[in-house]
């Protein structure tokens, strides 16, 4: 029997036509983004030749070409866009979604998969109207009743992950945190108590999801950190808790602007700001310096600026306190100032910036200090200071090796590939040597 012809994909055509992507040049990144993203794919333009024909890629690699296509584009694009079905995920409550996620990080046969779960740049964020109070199905089973001392144990309890994460890295504190919220955190979602005492604590357990993304955006799990970010909307949303809810809105533009996304970063950082209520100063600050950095990728040069004086303004008005999640001070404002410096041009006003973050940090924000340090040398280095980064990588060493961080191990990856090629400068053998020398430590 004769096979059907197929029906030709102009959407894909038409889409790669108004941004003048080649064959070539597509294959290329779907594999580059494939290889970040744990899938192993081997495309050539002539594959893409037959998805222009109307071919459909496989179920697992149709989203990593959607991400592809949403990097070269600068705009979300979706499977559903160029025709292809996407996987369908069934609809769960809340808290089975809270569970139900940290329970597979826990789960050795399955934290594969999520480590290659993809980070969706198309992704439609839902808004606080349509989040808020969603807790109704999750009424049985309930054998436990919690009261204020409980809403308070799980605030300490963020107190403390943080402090592990900052003093010793994600890598050891994200594991901890995923049993305590499939073993802790769904019981007292699930429990009785008074509605101000429940409602407080969905706003607390949020608060403790959203770290717990955070720390697997940082460990570079990207995909399961977007997860967890979601989880933590639809909590604060159930506790109708609209500071959580733009902090966590914020969390994700981070997200959006460390992985290149500069454009999705800002409408991220713009509706965190919008959905904040009269926000208090440190707050603001919070937001405003996202909202800046964002900026500042896109080209925005004259939002980018103002941005980061109100950010410093109001950071100037806020109190010393230092909170767990969604804290702000002149460390993080430096870092912020730096990040607007580089995408701005002003190269050597962004490493002063970054030398002013480190030494306003407490000693005790040792991972934030290792990847300061790590931003710090190789722009040094892309600047042609090649003496002043190994200075600067050798301090990033001394701090390396007591850190579990994704982040560390990435910047020491550049550190080696970047020094064979200046063996003839002083100093550079040695730091070299150091360099692999630490790196079979924590490889060990």
């Amino acid at each position: 029997m004769a096979r059907r012809p197929r029906t030709p994909n102009t959407a894909l055509a038409s889409l790669m036509q108004a941004h003048s992507l080649g064959n070539a040049q597509l294959a290329r990144r779907v594999n580059a983004t494939g290889r970040e993203l744990g899938v192993r794919l081997h495309y050539d333009k002539s594959t893409v030749s037959h998805w222009v024909s109307g071919s459909v890629p496989k179920p697992e690699a149709r989203p990593v070409i959607a991400e592809a296509l949403s990097r070269l584009t600068g705009r979300p694009v979706t499977c559903a866009e160029i025709g292809w079905p996407a996987e369908e995920r069934p609809a769960k409550d809340v808290v089975t979604g809270v569970v139900d996620l940290s329970r597979a990080d826990m789960d050795p046969s399955r934290r594969g998969v999520l480590r290659t779960g993809m980070y969706a740049a198309a992704l439609a964020v839902p808004r606080f109207e349509d989040v808020s109070g969603r807790l109704e199905s999750v009424t049985a089973g309930r054998t436990v009743r919690i009261g204020r001392s409980d809403v308070a144990t799980v605030r300490t309890m963020t107190d403390k992950t943080a402090d592990i994460l900052d003093q010793v890295g994600a890598g050891h504190a994200r594991p901890m945190a995923a049993a305590w919220l499939a073993n802790t955190a769904g019981p007292y979602l699930r429990a009785a108590g008074t509605e101000e005492t429940r409602r407080d604590m969905r706003a607390a357990i949020a608060d403790f999801v959203y770290l717990t993304g955070w720390m697997a955006m940082y460990e570079n799990q990207q995909g399961l950190g977007q997860r967890y970010y979601l989880r933590a909307l639809e909590l604060a949303g159930a506790a109708e808790d609209h500071v959580t809810y733009c902090r966590t809105l914020r969390g994700m533009s981070l997200q959006a602007t460390h992985l290149g996304h500069g454009k999705k970063g800002l409408e991220l950082a713009d509706a965190a700001a919008e959905a904040a209520p009269a926000a208090g100063p440190r707050l603001r600050a919070f937001l405003r310096g996202q909202q800046a950095a964002a900026a500042a990728m896109t080209g925005a040069r004259t939002t980018a600026l103002a941005r980061l004086r109100e950010a410093e303004a109001a950071l100037s008005r806020a109190d010393d306190r230092r909170d767990a999640v969604g804290g702000y001070d002149q460390a993080a404002y430096y870092f912020h100032e730096a990040h607007v410096r580089w995408h701005l041009g002003d190269q050597a006003a962004s490493v002063a910036a970054l030398d002013r973050s480190n030494a306003a940090r407490s000693p005790l924000e040792r991972q934030g200090r290792l990847h300061c340090l790590g931003v710090t040398a190789e722009r040094q280095y892309r600047m042609r200071h090649i003496e002043a980064a190994c200075r600067t990588w050798h301090e990033f060493l001394d701090h390396h090796i007591t850190v579990s961080s994704a982040r560390g191990d990435e910047h020491l990856k550049t550190m080696l590939r970047a020094l064979p090629a200046h063996r003839a400068v002083a100093g550079v053998s040695e730091l070299e040597e150091r360099a692999r020398q630490v790196a079979a430590q924590k490889a060990a």
